[in-house]
């Protein structure tokens, strides 16, 4: 007899576990009650870990796997009908005004390309060239840029996960899901004045993952970084293929079709749901853009969209079982990586819910780390 999986939490993680586990044949319930701020509906996601310059080894390999794996995860979801997926590699180019700074970028990425072939063409950019990609930054800049950089739109591969989870069999209710405990163990879920049983709790709550665990007594250590991003509208441009920018600091530029354009973000500690956008962020963020692409100011402001990412201790992502109720597994923490690194956890997770070896060191990203005493 099949086990039954129940899914706290459809978020980009969320939606990874749920297709991963569908696709093998099991029985999934995935339950969300759509939070307004949900980082996976507000990010739009820059997948190019290879010119990141943090330095931690174990994220880097994770986000490195994530996106070695985006390719491989949009064919199948293709094959399956789903065409309409948000992503698309568009290269990546890292701007900064010392061109110093890129070649040391270039020199850490040449490093990387030995063992990430996905990372494409790498190549050094002057301001001619960076402006033919990208015609709003005409400051002078140099840039390193990898083909294999793409941007993926976080509520359209999350849907599209969904969607062919659902085909596949996976029910999905949308409420507010408690734990059900029975016999001292956790037995299920209650949702909407309902019992769910269930073999496997699979908890991908994102910022919100303190509350589904405090019942159990175990207090998970994450919390909401609040970020905000703007969306503009730059009339006229054919703007589809245009590169992902990452520039200085935490500013980033992604185009999308018809001269729609995604500028970001900030990393708001402290806040807590704070779902309001505020006039300091939107002066944060065009005040470095306007550094770069000054034309920026020509543009229509269609709206300020407002996310939490969810930060855990040492800012490492976590997944595991929890030591006193193990058929209760957790994965969280993906902060601003999550679309990057979100669909491949999801498959991991998705493994060690089935007890099928892992490509991953579970090791590298401890659960109890998260977890206070």
């Amino acid at each position: 007899m099949k086990k039954h999986y129940v899914i706290i939490g459809a978020g980009i993680l969320g939606a990874s576990t749920a297709y991963h586990l569908a696709r093998k044949g099991e029985k999934v319930t995935i339950i969300d009650r759509n939070d307004q701020g949900k980082a996976t509906n507000v990010a739009a996601g820059i997948v190019s870990p290879w010119l990141s310059q943090r330095r931690n080894k174990a994220w880097y390999q994770l986000a490195k796997n994530g996106a070695a794996y985006y390719p491989k995860l949009i064919k199948q979801l293709e094959k399956l009908g789903e065409t309409d997926t948000g992503y698309q590699q568009v290269g990546v180019l890292n701007i900064h005004p010392e061109e110093k700074r890129i070649d040391k970028l270039l020199s850490i990425a040449k490093e990387r390309k030995v063992n990430a072939p996905e990372m494409g063409e790498l190549k050094k950019f002057d301001q001619d060239q960076i402006v033919k990609r990208f015609p709003l930054l005409t400051e002078p800049l140099f840039a390193a840029f990898a083909t294999g950089g793409a941007r993926v739109d976080g509520y359209k591969i999350c849907l599209a996960l969904i969607r062919v989870a659902l085909k596949m069999g996976a029910n999905m209710i949308e409420g507010d899901a408690k734990l059900f405990m029975e016999g001292g163990q956790v037995a299920g879920v209650c949702i909407n004045d309902k019992v769910i049983k269930a073999d496997e709790i699979i908890v991908t709550t994102g910022a919100w993952g303190q509350e589904v665990l405090l019942p159990l007594g175990v207090h998970f250590q994450v919390k909401p970084q609040k970020a905000q991003i703007l969306e503009l509208a730059y009339q006229n441009q054919n703007s589809d293929r245009w590169p992902v920018v990452m520039a200085p600091g935490t500013l980033y530029l992604l185009a999308f079709e018809k001269g729609r354009l995604v500028v970001g973000t900030t990393h708001e500690d402290d806040t807590g749901f704070d779902t309001r956008p505020t006039a300091g962020a939107i002066h944060e963020i065009l005040t470095k853009a306007f550094e770069h692409a000054p034309n920026l100011q020509e543009t229509t402001v269609v709206e300020t969209k407002v996310g939490f990412r969810p930060v855990v201790p040492h800012s490492l992502p976590v997944i595991g079982r929890l030591s006193k109720f193990m058929n209760v597994l957790v994965a969280n923490g993906l902060g601003s990586s999550g679309l990057t690194v979100g669909p491949y956890l999801g498959k991991e997770l998705a493994k060690l819910a089935l007890n099928e070896p892992l490509e991953i060191d579970l090791e590298n990203y401890k659960l109890e780390t998260a977890i206070q005493e």
